[in-house]
């Protein structure tokens, strides 16, 4: 049994002792403080701020440092037990850490980590069968040309059905694109293909189009033969003041029709639950994140649909989700999406390891494998069924994979194109992002982010820093969707957030 350690020694927290390199000090540590390490005590070799890393063993120049038990990057210079362990002295270069064979989780019966706690949600039943957790009526501008006149409708048509039982309110899809790119392009597949999925999605009760008119995302060509009924044209109609007037008769109907609406009980299993983290923080993969993760694997137990995205955030950590593939063909997918990743970024004169902010770097993340190795810890532990492209419908129960940007907004945007009915956001610097029409729920990574920014936070994982609490935390975290998906407004809805964060993912040439 080890001896405790004499008072005024920091001890630091190994996530996963006796494989770690390094651990985390929850408090800043001035350069001399005694730090415990595999070594006996000695004193800190730098000033270490609170969250950041500090070695509890030697490294050697070259060699692999792990956390979480796996690699998060290459020493690149001796490192002595006690030191500060950051961009100074460890990163991941070119280096790549190869493609292993995939063993897939079919043969492995998975349980979650705890049982559902509700089976029902109060939810809005759609025509078709589907299930909404919100009622809204969408004004979607098919080019950026027209997003002034759509943001004008919405604009007053929420403030005069501003209490329309039932009505969640009237928001403008406004986005940047729609003309000058070519016909046929990635990015003009990916941008109709996100703009028919807000325009589809459960949680818009009535939708109508807004176009300039001779733009090259033309109605028919967004919609296809299936042209949503409620299409208005500016050229057409004769102008703003015109087709602002029009456009504000046909809402009228349109929130006379909603306002009949009730919430019903509906099955949980028919959630979608989109899974974002920005902002992130050492504190991320130790709290909110794991935490997430608990949630997550309850709703997939429940039946329900769960997306993971941010691929650039699962680079060092893509051998994980690998070996918990349904099939060999699902495992080679996300080492597919590696591969394109890798190669997007070099043909841009980036790489990978770029993904990490000044402020993830601030808060204690130092590589891209560090960061992706928290990160993915929001998909829990289920089997991973599918892998889908951005924006793409998400069909298959379980846990899927949507290849989407680490950008938050463009992620996020991906995954409600995709269907998803709720979020849950993690953070550990403080993002104050928001969505509509699929409401989003804010995660602190420690308490003392939830105190300081209480106004924008709706849940505390600070306090979940063993897997006990990370279960007892991940129960509740699952309730509070639940109760989110019921109509609980959740802060970012109170605040106005949503109509500036849809952001479809830019992608080719504009020409």
């Amino acid at each position: 049994m080890t001896a405790p350690e004499p008072p005024g020694v920091v001890q630091p927290l190994v996530p996963m002792a006796g494989t770690d390199d390094v651990g985390l000090v929850v408090g800043d540590v001035e350069r001399g403080t005694p730090v415990a390490t595999e070594a006996g005590v000695v004193p800190a070799g730098d000033d270490v701020p609170a969250g950041h890393k500090v070695a509890v063993r030697a490294v050697a120049a070259g060699a692999a440092v792990r956390k979480y038990g796996e690699v998060i990057g290459l020493a690149r210079q001796d490192i002595p037990a006690g030191a500060h362990v950051h961009t100074h002295n460890l990163g991941v270069g070119s280096h790549t850490l190869g493609t292993a064979p995939t063993r897939t989780s079919a043969a492995t019966p998975w349980r979650p980590p705890a049982e559902p706690t509700r089976d029902r949600f109060q939810g809005y039943r759609r025509a078709d069968g589907r299930a909404a957790t919100r009622n809204y009526i969408a004004v979607l501008p098919t080019v950026n040309c027209s997003a002034t006149v759509a943001r004008m409708v919405a604009q007053t048509a929420a403030a005069a059905h501003a209490g329309t039982p039932g009505l969640d309110g009237v928001i403008a899809l406004t986005h940047d694109l729609g003309c000058g790119m070519a016909e046929g392009t990635a990015g003009d597949d990916i941008l109709r293909r996100t703009l028919r999925g807000y325009a589809g999605h459960a949680n818009i009760a009535a939708v109508l189009t807004i176009s300039l008119g001779c733009e090259v995302n033309l109605p028919e060509n967004l919609f296809g033969a299936e042209v949503p009924a409620e299409t208005l044209e500016i050229q057409h109609l004769g102008g703003t003041a015109a087709t602002v007037n029009a456009a504000l008769e046909r809402v009228a109907e349109m929130a006379a029709k909603v306002s009949a609406l009730r919430r019903e009980p509906i099955p949980v299993s028919e959630l979608v639950l989109g899974l974002q983290c920005g902002g992130s923080d050492a504190y991320s993969g130790l709290t909110a994140n794991p935490t997430l993760g608990v949630a997550a694997d309850l709703l997939v137990a429940a039946g329900g649909k769960v997306i993971l995205g941010e691929t650039p955030e699962i680079y060092g950590a893509e051998h994980l989700l690998r070996d918990r593939a349904v099939s060999p063909e699902v495992g080679r997918r996300v080492d597919e999406l590696i591969a394109w990743w890798q190669d997007y970024t070099a043909r841009n004169g980036a790489e990978l390891d770029s993904n990490p902010s000044k402020g993830n770097k601030a808060g204690g993340i130092t590589t891209i494998w560090e960061k992706s190795l928290g990160a993915v810890l929001k998909g829990g532990t289920s089997p991973l069924t599918d892998v889908v492209a951005y924006a793409e419908a998400v069909t298959a129960a379980g846990l899927t994979f949507m290849d989407t940007p680490g950008y938050d907004p463009v992620s996020a945007t991906g995954m409600v194109a995709g269907g998803a009915t709720l979020l849950a956001f993690t953070t550990g610097r403080g993002s104050v992002f928001g969505s509509r029409p699929t409401p989003c729920l804010k995660i602190s990574t420690t308490s003392r982010l939830y105190e300081h920014m209480r106004g924008d936070m709706d849940f505390d994982a600070g306090p979940a820093m063993s897997r006990q609490d990370q279960v007892r935390y991940g129960v509740r975290l699952f309730e509070a969707l639940i109760d989110m998906a019921s109509g609980a407004p959740s802060k970012s809805e109170a605040l106005g957030f949503g109509t500036e964060e849809i952001v479809p993912w830019r992608m080719g040439a504009v020409v």
